[in-house]
Protein backbone atom coordinates (compact mmCIF):
# COMPACT_ATOMS: atom_id res chain seq x y z
CA UNK A 1 0.00 0.00 0.00
CA UNK A 2 2.89 2.51 0.85
CA UNK A 3 4.67 1.66 -2.34
CA UNK A 4 1.05 2.37 -4.50
CA UNK A 5 1.04 5.75 -2.54
CA UNK A 6 4.07 6.66 -3.71
CA UNK A 7 3.63 5.78 -7.04
CA UNK A 8 0.91 7.74 -7.50
CA UNK A 9 2.38 11.18 -5.65
CA UNK A 10 5.45 10.32 -8.31
CA UNK A 11 2.83 10.08 -11.03
CA UNK A 12 1.06 14.04 -9.78
CA UNK A 13 4.45 15.55 -9.32
CA UNK A 14 4.93 14.62 -12.87
CA UNK A 15 2.26 15.26 -14.15
CA UNK A 16 2.27 18.80 -12.84
CA UNK A 17 5.67 19.36 -14.10
CA UNK A 18 4.35 18.51 -17.50
CA UNK A 19 1.88 21.06 -17.13
CA UNK A 20 4.34 23.61 -15.94
CA UNK A 21 6.82 23.20 -18.81
CA UNK A 22 3.85 23.01 -21.12
CA UNK A 23 3.04 26.28 -20.01
CA UNK A 24 6.13 27.76 -20.04
CA UNK A 25 7.30 26.19 -23.81
CA UNK A 26 3.65 28.06 -24.90
CA UNK A 27 4.91 30.93 -23.40
CA UNK A 28 8.51 30.85 -25.20
CA UNK A 29 6.82 30.47 -28.59
CA UNK A 30 4.42 33.40 -27.87
CA UNK A 31 7.31 35.80 -26.86
CA UNK A 32 9.34 34.77 -30.13
CA UNK A 33 6.18 35.23 -32.19
CA UNK A 34 5.94 38.61 -30.09
CA UNK A 35 9.65 39.42 -30.87
CA UNK A 36 9.51 39.03 -34.55
CA UNK A 37 6.65 41.34 -34.96
CA UNK A 38 8.05 43.83 -32.80
CA UNK A 39 11.33 43.44 -35.10
CA UNK A 40 9.47 45.04 -37.72
CA UNK A 41 9.72 49.07 -37.78
CA UNK A 42 7.20 51.02 -39.03
CA UNK A 43 9.41 52.66 -41.92
CA UNK A 44 9.37 48.91 -42.73
CA UNK A 45 5.78 48.15 -42.71
CA UNK A 46 4.92 51.70 -44.72
CA UNK A 47 8.07 50.53 -47.21
CA UNK A 48 6.18 47.46 -47.35
CA UNK A 49 2.75 48.86 -48.12
CA UNK A 50 3.82 51.37 -50.47
CA UNK A 51 5.94 48.73 -52.55
CA UNK A 52 2.65 46.19 -52.15
CA UNK A 53 0.40 48.63 -53.84
CA UNK A 54 2.92 49.79 -56.22
CA UNK A 55 3.24 46.45 -57.15
CA UNK A 56 -0.42 45.64 -57.56
CA UNK A 57 -0.67 48.71 -59.61
CA UNK A 58 1.87 47.50 -61.79
CA UNK A 59 -0.13 44.29 -62.58
CA UNK A 60 -3.26 45.14 -62.47
CA UNK A 61 -2.96 48.17 -65.10
CA UNK A 62 -0.50 45.86 -67.17
CA UNK A 63 -4.04 43.79 -66.79
CA UNK A 64 -6.47 46.45 -68.01
CA UNK A 65 -4.20 48.18 -70.72
CA UNK A 66 -3.72 44.48 -72.63
CA UNK A 67 -6.87 44.57 -75.60
CA UNK A 68 -9.87 43.79 -74.15
CA UNK A 69 -8.62 43.95 -70.49
CA UNK A 70 -11.74 45.96 -70.15
CA UNK A 71 -13.68 44.66 -72.66
CA UNK A 72 -13.48 41.20 -71.47
CA UNK A 73 -13.62 41.20 -68.24
CA UNK A 74 -17.51 41.54 -66.76
CA UNK A 75 -16.29 42.46 -63.59
CA UNK A 76 -15.20 45.92 -64.92
CA UNK A 77 -16.91 45.95 -68.64
CA UNK A 78 -17.88 49.77 -68.97
CA UNK A 79 -21.50 49.74 -70.26
CA UNK A 80 -24.12 52.51 -71.59
CA UNK A 81 -24.30 55.23 -69.44
CA UNK A 82 -27.70 54.19 -67.29
CA UNK A 83 -29.20 57.19 -69.17
CA UNK A 84 -28.23 55.88 -72.59
CA UNK A 85 -29.38 52.18 -72.09
CA UNK A 86 -33.02 52.56 -73.01
CA UNK A 87 -31.72 54.80 -75.67
CA UNK A 88 -29.48 51.45 -76.74
CA UNK A 89 -32.05 48.95 -76.27
CA UNK A 90 -34.28 51.76 -78.73
CA UNK A 91 -31.59 51.49 -81.42
CA UNK A 92 -30.94 48.10 -81.80
CA UNK A 93 -34.70 47.30 -82.46
CA UNK A 94 -34.53 49.48 -85.06
CA UNK A 95 -31.54 48.32 -86.77
CA UNK A 96 -29.20 49.92 -85.52
CA UNK A 97 -26.85 47.31 -84.08
CA UNK A 98 -23.64 48.41 -85.28
CA UNK A 99 -23.77 52.02 -83.47
CA UNK A 100 -24.59 50.54 -80.25
CA UNK A 101 -22.00 47.85 -80.38
CA UNK A 102 -18.91 50.25 -81.56
CA UNK A 103 -20.17 52.63 -79.12
CA UNK A 104 -19.76 50.07 -75.84
CA UNK A 105 -15.89 48.84 -77.95
CA UNK A 106 -15.00 52.37 -77.99
CA UNK A 107 -15.44 53.49 -74.45
CA UNK A 108 -13.73 50.05 -73.11
CA UNK A 109 -10.67 50.80 -75.73
CA UNK A 110 -10.29 54.23 -74.56
CA UNK A 111 -10.24 52.94 -70.68
CA UNK A 112 -7.31 50.50 -72.25
CA UNK A 113 -5.31 52.79 -73.51
CA UNK A 114 -6.07 55.15 -70.98
CA UNK A 115 -4.53 52.97 -68.33
CA UNK A 116 -1.58 52.78 -69.86
CA UNK A 117 0.01 56.07 -67.83
CA UNK A 118 -2.12 55.30 -64.92
CA UNK A 119 0.64 53.37 -62.85
CA UNK A 120 2.70 56.91 -62.35
CA UNK A 121 -0.52 58.87 -61.44
CA UNK A 122 -1.00 56.31 -58.50
CA UNK A 123 2.26 55.79 -57.61
CA UNK A 124 3.05 59.19 -56.41
CA UNK A 125 -0.30 59.44 -54.68
CA UNK A 126 1.59 56.20 -52.87
CA UNK A 127 4.60 57.97 -52.24
CA UNK A 128 2.07 60.20 -49.96
CA UNK A 129 0.88 57.81 -47.17
CA UNK A 130 2.37 58.29 -43.81
CA UNK A 131 4.09 55.49 -41.79
CA UNK A 132 1.30 56.25 -39.38
CA UNK A 133 -1.31 55.01 -42.41
CA UNK A 134 0.22 52.11 -43.41
CA UNK A 135 1.04 50.78 -40.50
CA UNK A 136 -2.76 50.78 -39.77
CA UNK A 137 -3.45 49.82 -42.96
CA UNK A 138 -1.53 46.79 -42.60
CA UNK A 139 -4.02 45.53 -39.68
CA UNK A 140 -7.09 46.41 -41.47
CA UNK A 141 -8.69 43.93 -43.92
CA UNK A 142 -7.69 42.49 -46.94
CA UNK A 143 -8.36 45.38 -49.25
CA UNK A 144 -7.76 48.40 -46.62
CA UNK A 145 -5.17 50.01 -48.28
CA UNK A 146 -7.06 49.97 -51.59
CA UNK A 147 -9.66 51.78 -49.77
CA UNK A 148 -8.06 54.00 -48.23
CA UNK A 149 -6.28 54.87 -51.65
CA UNK A 150 -9.45 55.36 -53.17
CA UNK A 151 -11.00 57.73 -50.44
CA UNK A 152 -7.49 60.22 -50.18
CA UNK A 153 -7.35 60.29 -54.56
CA UNK A 154 -10.22 60.04 -56.00
CA UNK A 155 -10.85 63.79 -56.45
CA UNK A 156 -6.91 64.27 -57.57
CA UNK A 157 -7.02 61.20 -59.99
CA UNK A 158 -10.19 62.15 -61.49
CA UNK A 159 -8.87 65.41 -62.50
CA UNK A 160 -5.37 63.84 -63.96
CA UNK A 161 -7.03 61.22 -65.28
CA UNK A 162 -9.57 62.69 -67.31
CA UNK A 163 -7.56 64.48 -69.89
CA UNK A 164 -6.24 61.39 -70.88
CA UNK A 165 -9.32 59.60 -71.10
CA UNK A 166 -10.60 62.58 -73.92
CA UNK A 167 -7.35 61.69 -75.52
CA UNK A 168 -8.20 58.00 -75.62
CA UNK A 169 -11.61 58.78 -76.68
CA UNK A 170 -10.63 60.69 -79.85
CA UNK A 171 -7.56 58.15 -80.86
CA UNK A 172 -10.22 55.12 -80.29
CA UNK A 173 -12.78 57.40 -81.81
CA UNK A 174 -15.09 56.91 -79.22
CA UNK A 175 -16.20 60.30 -79.29
CA UNK A 176 -17.24 59.98 -83.32
CA UNK A 177 -18.90 56.35 -82.40
CA UNK A 178 -20.66 58.29 -79.68
CA UNK A 179 -21.81 61.16 -81.64
CA UNK A 180 -22.95 59.02 -84.34
CA UNK A 181 -24.80 56.50 -81.30
CA UNK A 182 -26.70 60.05 -79.67
CA UNK A 183 -27.33 61.43 -83.27
CA UNK A 184 -29.31 58.64 -84.23
CA UNK A 185 -31.51 58.04 -81.05
CA UNK A 186 -31.86 61.78 -80.79
CA UNK A 187 -33.43 61.87 -84.09
CA UNK A 188 -36.54 59.65 -83.62
CA UNK A 189 -39.16 61.65 -82.54
CA UNK A 190 -40.58 62.06 -79.06
CA UNK A 191 -37.74 60.69 -77.12
CA UNK A 192 -35.87 62.35 -74.17
CA UNK A 193 -32.47 63.37 -75.79
CA UNK A 194 -29.68 62.15 -74.65
CA UNK A 195 -26.74 64.34 -73.91
CA UNK A 196 -24.10 62.48 -71.32
CA UNK A 197 -20.93 64.06 -70.43
CA UNK A 198 -19.01 60.98 -71.70
CA UNK A 199 -15.43 61.69 -70.60
CA UNK A 200 -16.65 62.11 -67.18
CA UNK A 201 -19.06 58.83 -67.45
CA UNK A 202 -15.78 56.76 -68.71
CA UNK A 203 -12.97 58.18 -66.04
CA UNK A 204 -15.61 57.43 -63.40
CA UNK A 205 -16.04 53.65 -64.73
CA UNK A 206 -11.99 53.53 -65.76
CA UNK A 207 -11.09 54.43 -62.06
CA UNK A 208 -13.39 52.13 -60.33
CA UNK A 209 -11.62 49.21 -62.95
CA UNK A 210 -8.36 49.92 -61.88
CA UNK A 211 -9.54 50.03 -58.17
CA UNK A 212 -11.39 47.24 -58.61
CA UNK A 213 -8.26 45.49 -59.85
CA UNK A 214 -5.76 46.81 -57.45
CA UNK A 215 -7.57 45.12 -54.41
CA UNK A 216 -7.14 42.24 -56.21
CA UNK A 217 -3.25 42.71 -56.02
CA UNK A 218 -3.99 43.56 -52.70
CA UNK A 219 -5.31 40.88 -51.73
CA UNK A 220 -2.90 38.36 -53.08
CA UNK A 221 0.22 40.11 -51.43
CA UNK A 222 -1.78 39.48 -48.24
CA UNK A 223 -2.79 35.98 -48.66
CA UNK A 224 -0.83 34.46 -50.94
CA UNK A 225 3.02 33.79 -50.22
CA UNK A 226 3.98 33.51 -53.69
CA UNK A 227 2.74 37.32 -54.33
CA UNK A 228 5.37 38.18 -52.23
CA UNK A 229 8.25 38.79 -54.57
CA UNK A 230 10.56 40.48 -52.34
CA UNK A 231 12.17 40.01 -48.83
CA UNK A 232 10.63 42.82 -47.71
CA UNK A 233 7.20 42.10 -48.34
CA UNK A 234 7.77 38.41 -47.30
CA UNK A 235 8.87 39.83 -43.93
CA UNK A 236 6.10 42.23 -42.97
CA UNK A 237 3.54 40.16 -45.13
CA UNK A 238 4.65 36.90 -43.36
CA UNK A 239 4.29 38.56 -39.94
Amino acid sequence: MKNLFVAVLLFAFVQLNAQGLKNVFSKTIANATNNKTSTTSGDEIGNALKEALQKGIERGTAKLSAPDGFFKDAAVKILLPPEAQKAGEKLRALGFEKQVDDAVLSMNRAAEDAAKTATPIFVNAIKQMSITDAVGLLKGGDSAATKYLREKTTTQLTNAFKPVIEQSMAKTDATKYWNTFTTSYNKIPFVKKVNTDLAAYVTEKALSGIFYQLALEEQKIRKDPVARTTDLLKKVFGN
